[in-house]
C-alpha cells in the first residue's frame, strides 16, 4: 500500500455515511502489539506527532494505524457535523475493522479522550484483549463540559443555546473555531471524571506544565480517577499543549515502546 494515499472505511448508515480516510502500516516484525493514533481536536494523521510515530513504527516494523475523523483532514462530513459521539463511532470503528491482536492507543488532546471512551466501549462488547497499552498526550477528558464550556464567556453560552453555536478564536489557526450546541450537548453523554476511569491496560501520560488548553492539574484530577489501573505521569516542566519539540516527539516514542 502506499503510505501517501489514504484508504478509506465507510461509517454510519443513510445520510450519516461518511468516508473515514485512514493510513495504515503494516506490521513487519511479529510480536509487537500494534498502534492506533487518535488525534486531537481539529487535527488529523498528518501531523508532526502522528509523523513522527508512523517513521518509528516504520523503522521497527511495526503496525500503526492512524485516520481523520469525519469534518478532519482527509475524511468526508463537515467539522459543525461533529461530535463526541460521532467521533467515537469512527473511532471504534476503525479499530475493530483495520486492526487485529492488542493495540496500544495513542491519543492526543481530545484523541486521548477518545482513547478512554473507546477502552470503555471495547470493555462492555468484552474486547479488553484488544488493549494492550495507552499512550495520553495532554488528555483531554470531558473537553467539551470541563474546558470549553466552563471557561465560555455569558455572552458565548448565549450564542450556543439561542443561535445554536459560537465562534472561539484559536492559537492554532487563523479561524476561529465553531462550537456548536450539538457538541456541547452531545458531550455531556460522554463525561468520564466524577466516576472512576478505566483504562482497562497501563497507560503512560505525557503532560506539559505550560499548556494552556489543558492545564496539567486537569491531568493530575484524571489520574486520581484511575485508581484500578497501571498509570505513569511524566509532567514535563516547560512543554506546553503542542508537545510537537523534538525532545517531546521523544518522550512519547519511548513511552509507546515501554507501555506495550
Amino acid at each position: 500500500m502506499n503510505q501517501d494515499e489514504p484508504q478509506f472505511l465507510e461509517v454510519g448508515a443513510g445520510p450519516l455515511r461518511r468516508p473515514i480516510a485512514f493510513r495504515r502500516r503494516a506490521p513487519v516484525r511479529s510480536g509487537l502489539p500494534g498502534i492506533v493514533w487518535l488525534a486531537g481536536f481539529k487535527s488529523d494523521m498528518a501531523s508532526a506527532k502522528a509523523s513522527a510515530l508512523d517513521e518509528h513504527c516504520a523503522r521497527r516494523g511495526q503496525a500503526l494505524l492512524r485516520f481523520d475523523y469525519s469534518g478532519h483532514g482527509a475524511s468526508g462530513g463537515r467539522f459543525e457535523d461533529g461530535a463526541i459521539s460521532r467521533w467515537l463511532e469512527e473511532s471504534l470503528a476503525a479499530i475493530r475493522a483495520e486492526t487485529s491482536g492488542p493495540q496500544i492507543l495513542a491519543g492526543s488532546s481530545m484523541g486521548g479522550y477518545l482513547a478512554l471512551l473507546a477502552a470503555r466501549a471495547l470493555a462492555a462488547a468484552g474486547e479488553t484483549t484488544r488493549l494492550a497499552g495507552m499512550v495520553l498526550l495532554a488528555p483531554a477528558v470531558d473537553f467539551t463540559e470541563a474546558l470549553m464550556w466552563a471557561r465560555a464567556s455569558q455572552a458565548e453560552r448565549r450564542a450556543v443555546v439561542e443561535r445554536g453555536f459560537c465562534e472561539l478564536a484559536s492559537a492554532y489557526s487563523d479561524e476561529p473555531y465553531r462550537i456548536t450546541r450539538d457538541l456541547i450537548e452531545d458531550g455531556r453523554r460522554h463525561l468520564l471524571l466524577g466516576q472512576t476511569v478505566r483504562s482497562f491496560c497501563p497507560v503512560r501520560i505525557l503532560q506539559g506544565m505550560r499548556d494552556e488548553d489543558v492545564p496539567y492539574r486537569h491531568a493530575l484530577r484524571l489520574v486520581e480517577h484511575m485508581a484500578a489501573d497501571p498509570v505513569t505521569l511524566t509532567l514535563i516542566k516547560d512543554g506546553d499543549h503542542r508537545l510537537s519539540r523534538p525532545q517531546d516527539l521523544a518522550l512519547m516514542l519511548e513511552a509507546v515502546d515501554g507501555v506495550g
